[in-house]
């Protein structure tokens, strides 16, 4: 598990809708590349959906 993975969640849970990669970057202060890495890992792993360019949480 990656440093942004558990913020990264954590964020997509608490969010009322889904999120693009640059709100998550900016919430977290994180850089866009970092985000990116990590979204990917979790979309790969089946933690997450994705629908266009905005990520939510499999429910």
């Amino acid at each position: 598990m990656g440093k942004l993975d558990k913020p990264v969640l954590e964020l997509l849970k608490d969010s009322p809708e889904p999120l693009s990669l640059s709100e998550i970057a900016l919430n977290l202060e994180e850089p866009k590349k970092a985000v990116y890495r990590t979204l990917k890992r979790l979309f790969e792993k089946g933690k997450i959906n994705t629908k266009g360019s905005k990520y939510s949480l499999l429910k």
